[in-house]
């Protein structure tokens, strides 16, 4: 069998120079009860104020731009739990791609409701990615359009290393990352980027609880599937594909801790975040932060980055989850 190239840091060098005009450079900024909590410096790399609210942005650019005129021409599939389809539906329209995101049947109307503004035609399939993913590649056949991976794709990958340059070049001395944990494209990337900058960097993956695919799948030392369940993190929902080339290894071979946390833990982290920071950040987005609160992070012999992934949770529900968190502190 031929062997796979990963992706390196030349490609993420090659990632940044071809996305610089559509996506943000994020703030990152200090966390100072959360530092209180580790004993250490935490800061926090606000991806959730990157474009269509979320760090996927990066990496569904870098694979955009790199379509030839022809498959420009003939349009895109993605499939995705949310955030994904919404940054490929977004710049495909930016960029004059026609773009059909998959989705399953579990994704909130209000993620699916945030693809379609964009004019990208919506399938919803299935009860889980894995089925949302076998959509997409029957329309991929069908119309000869080009896959657009939410992240098992060495573009991708790439892109979302773009996020690793920034925290390098403002904070050098960066001894540990902590990372939302899903199919692996984001902390991949991330931790790829910084440890080849910095070998005594510590990476840390951190997933929900209820259905963590990539930790099991490490766990079991090959990717294996497991069923969805609801999540206050939906958008790290899905598998990792059985047919993973990139991200299984890229995040066996650079992780360094993995972190699981219940569902009352993603609450406190989203609080957290709105409580001390202002940040409306939803429950994928909160996960490193949650992991810090529950005393899961080591603390480390320099700063900490907690890479803050995306804010696209229904305000309704954040507004109901802050109103509640706020009345348990009224009755303490």
């Amino acid at each position: 069998m031929k062997a796979v190239r990963q992706p390196d840091l030349g490609d993420v060098f090659a990632a940044r120079k071809r996305i610089g005009g559509l996506v943000r450079r994020t703030p990152l900024v200090k966390a100072e009860e959360l530092s209180l909590v580790l004993g250490s410096d935490v800061y926090l790399k606000l991806e959730c104020l990157q474009i269509t609210g979320s760090f996927k942005a990066r990496g569904a650019a870098n694979r955009l731009l790199s379509l030839t005129g022809e498959e420009r021409r003939r349009g895109v599939v993605a499939f995705s739990t949310g955030n994904h389809g919404r940054a490929v539906a977004a710049l495909s329209r930016e960029l004059g791609i026609p773009a059909v995101i998959c989705l399953s049947t579990r994704v909130p109307r209000y993620r699916l409701e945030a693809m379609r503004v964009f004019g990208a035609e919506i399938a919803a399939y299935g009860q889980s990615q894995d089925e949302a993913y076998l959509k997409a590649l029957e329309i991929q056949k069908e119309r000869g359009l080009t896959m657009v991976a939410p992240f098992d794709d060495p573009y991708v990958i790439a892109g979302q290393g773009t996020i690793a340059l920034e925290i390098m070049e403002e904070l050098p001395e960066t001894a540990q990352v902590v990372v939302p944990l899903s199919g692996g494209g984001l902390f991949a990337g991330v931790a790829l980027a910084a440890k080849t900058i910095s070998g005594s960097i510590k990476a840390a993956g951190v997933s929900m609880a209820v259905a963590p695919a990539m930790i099991r799948s490490l766990e079991a030392g090959r990717p294996v599937e497991i069923e969805e369940k609801d999540s206050l993190a939906d958008a790290l929902l899905g598998g990792v594909g059985l047919d993973n080339a990139h991200t299984f290894e890229l995040t066996r071979r650079y992780i360094d801790q993995t972190v699981l946390v219940s569902e009352s833990e993603i609450a406190a982290g989203m609080f957290h975040a709105f409580d001390k920071s202002r940040l409306a950040v939803e429950g994928s987005g909160a996960v490193g932060i949650s992991a810090i609160l529950a005393g899961r992070i080591e603390k480390s012999s320099g700063p900490t980055v907690v890479v803050v992934s995306g804010q696209n949770a229904s305000p309704g529900f954040l507004s109901g989850l802050f109103a509640e968190h706020y009345k348990q502190e009224r009755t303490l």
